[in-house]
C-alpha cells in the first residue's frame, strides 16, 4: 500500500456489489492519473469470504464476469499496490471512509415478512468498535426504509459511547448502488446516476465529495435527498416499480399465447411511445438479490421502524406473481411433450438469474428446476459463468452438449454463447422439443429448426411463431 498520503477507504462485504465497489474506488486518480485511495475490502474469515479474499489479492475478480474492463482494472489495482483485501477488521481503525457493502435479507413469501437486522448490527459494530473520530461510514447496502435513523445510526452511536466517544463524532450517510453485474459491471458504478443522503448535512458533503471523486458526475450529476429516509425509499421504490412492471407482463404473455400473437412485437411496438418505453418483456421471470425481495422491505419497516399499519398490494402481489412465473414455462413445456414430464430428459441452458452473469441467487430457474423434477424429469443444466449450483447441489456441465439424448431443451437465459449458436446445426438429428423462455433467439434461427420438423415454441409467443 501507499506511504500514508493517500486516504483509506475499506469496503466492508466483497460480495457482487462490494468487490465491484472496491474496485471503482481503487481505479480513482487525480489529473496527473494518481490512485486517489488505499482500499481495503473486508469479509468475514469463512470459507466464502477467505476464498473472495484470496482471489482479489491475486488481481483475480471473485466471480464470473464478461466485464473486461473490470478484469483488467482489479489486477492493475492489485499490482499497483493500493487495492488489497483482508478477513482482519482491524483495518476499519484507519479508515477515512467505510463503504458497507453487506446483505441485508428478508424472507419475502411470507406473508407478514419480519426484518431481522442481527447480522447487519454485528457488522455495524465490528466497524463501531474501531472507526476513528471524523471517518465516513456509507451504507450501500439496500436496506428498509428508516434502517440509518432508526438502526445503523443508534447501533454506531452506542460502541462510540462505549469508547468514550461522543455519538456525532462520525459522518453517517447512505447512497444506494445501481451496480449490473454483465458487460458494464464497472461502468454501472462509475459511469451512472447516483442518489444519497447524510445523517447530517455535513454527512452529505462528504457523501458528495467522495462519491464525486469515483463517478464521473459531469455526465451522470448527483442527486441529493433531504434525508436518509427519502434516499433509502428512492432505492426500494424504484426496485419495487421495476419488479410491478416484469409482474404486469405475465398476464399478457399468456394472453399472447393463447390468442396466437407474439408479445415481443407488441411490446416493442408499444415502447416506441416515450411515455412507455421501459415496458418489460416477456420472459422466465424475476430473479436476483434484488428485484426478488426488496418490494417487501417497505412494508415491513413501515411497521416494524415507524409503527405504522400500511398496506402494499401492488407490491406485495409483484412478488407473489414473479416468483410463479417459471411455473407457466413448466406447463408451456408439458404442452409440448404431451402432457407428462416423468422420464422426459431435460436440458436447461442457464441457470444465472441474467444474461452474462454467474449470480444464481433467487434466480427463476431455480423455480423451473424444482418444478420439473418434482414432476419426475431427469435434469441436466449448463451454464457458461456457473461450475456449481449451490442452491440445488447440482453439478453444472462444462461444455454445452448437443440436443441428442434430450427429450427437450429450455433456454432458460439469454447468455451471449446461447444467443450466437448456431441452433440449427446444433439441433440436427435430434428429436428434442425446444422452449425459448427468454426470447434467446430470433424469427430465422426458430424458423430454421421447425424446417427440421422439431417442434420450437416461445414463451411470450403463440404457437408457431
Amino acid at each position: 500500500m501507499s506511504d500514508g498520503s493517500r486516504q483509506v477507504v475499506c469496503v466492508q462485504g466483497l460480495g457482487f456489489v462490494g468487490s465491484a465497489m472496491a474496485t471503482a474506488v481503487a481505479m480513482a486518480s487525480d489529473k496527473q492519473g494518481r490512485p486517489l485511495y488505499d482500499v481495503i475490502g473486508v469479509d468475514l474469515p469463512n470459507d466464502q469470504g477467505t476464498r473472495r479474499v484470496d482471489d482479489i489479492n491475486k488481481g483475480v475478480f471473485p466471480f464470473p464476469t464478461s466485464d473486461s474492463r473490470l478484469v483488467d482494472a482489479i489486477l492493475k489495482a492489485v499490482r499497483r499496490g493500493n487495492l488489497k483485501a483482508t478477513t482482519d477488521a482491524s483495518c476499519y481503525a484507519n479508515a477515512d471512509v467505510v463503504i458497507v457493502d453487506v446483505h441485508l435479507d428478508i424472507p419475502y413469501l411470507d406473508s407478514e415478512p419480519e426484518l431481522d437486522f442481527t447480522h447487519f448490527k454485528n457488522a455495524l459494530r465490528t466497524i463501531g468498535e474501531r472507526i476513528k473520530e471524523g471517518a465516513l461510514v456509507i451504507v450501500e447496502t439496500t436496506v428498509p426504509p428508516g434502517t440509518c435513523e432508526h438502526v445503523v445510526v443508534p447501533t454506531l452511536s452506542e460502541e462510540l459511547r462505549k469508547r468514550g466517544m461522543p455519538p456525532g463524532s462520525i459522518l453517517v450517510a447512505h447512497s444506494y448502488e445501481r451496480v449490473m453485474p454483465g458487460e458494464h459491471y464497472l461502468e454501472s458504478i462509475t459511469d451512472f446516476w447516483r442518489v444519497y443522503s447524510g445523517h447530517t448535512d455535513e454527512a452529505a458533503d462528504a457523501c458528495a465529495a467522495f462519491l464525486s471523486s469515483v463517478i464521473n458526475v459531469e455526465k451522470y450529476p448527483l442527486t441529493r435527498l433531504s434525508s436518509t429516509v427519502a434516499s433509502e425509499t428512492a432505492k426500494v421504490m424504484e426496485n419495487c416499480y421495476r419488479a410491478m412492471n416484469i409482474a404486469f407482463l405475465d398476464e399478457w404473455t399468456k394472453y399472447a399465447e393463447s390468442v396466437g400473437i407474439d408479445m415481443f412485437e407488441v411490446v416493442d411496438a408499444i415502447r416506441v411511445r416515450p411515455t412507455h418505453s421501459n415496458i418489460r418483456f416477456p420472459g422466465l421471470g424475476v430473479g436476483g438479490y434484488c428485484l426478488t425481495k426488496d418490494p417487501m422491505f417497505a412494508p415491513a419497516a413501515a411497521k416494524q421502524l415507524f409503527n405504522k399499519d400500511l398496506e402494499f398490494p401492488f407490491s406485495r402481489m409483484a412478488v407473489k406473481i414473479n416468483h410463479q412465473m417459471p411455473l407457466h414455462a413448466v406447463v408451456r413445456l408439458k404442452a409440448m411433450l404431451s402432457g407428462s414430464l416423468a422420464g422426459k430428459r431435460i436440458l436447461v441452458c442457464g441457470i444465472s438469474y441474467r444474461p452474462d452473469v454467474g449470480d444464481t441467487r433467487n434466480s427463476p430457474s431455480e423455480t423451473l428446476v424444482r418444478e420439473l423434477l418434482k414432476d419426475r424429469a431427469e435434469v441436466v443444466v449448463h451454464d457458461p459463468y456457473v461450475g456449481y449450483w449451490d442452491e440445488l447441489e447440482m453439478g453444472v456441465l462444462e461444455e454445452l452438449p448437443g440436443a441428442q439424448g434430450f427429450d427437450a431443451c429450455v433456454f432458460a437465459v439469454a447468455h451471449r454463447q446461447y444467443r450466437e449458436l448456431d441452433l440449427a446445426a446444433w439441433v440436427s438429428g435430434a428429436h428434442a422439443a425446444i422452449l425459448d423462455a427468454n426470447s434467446v433467439f430470433t424469427r430465422a434461427q426458430r424458423d430454421a429448426v421447425r424446417k427440421q420438423g422439431i417442434c420450437m415454441e416461445s414463451v411470450g409467443r403463440g404457437a408457431g411463431l
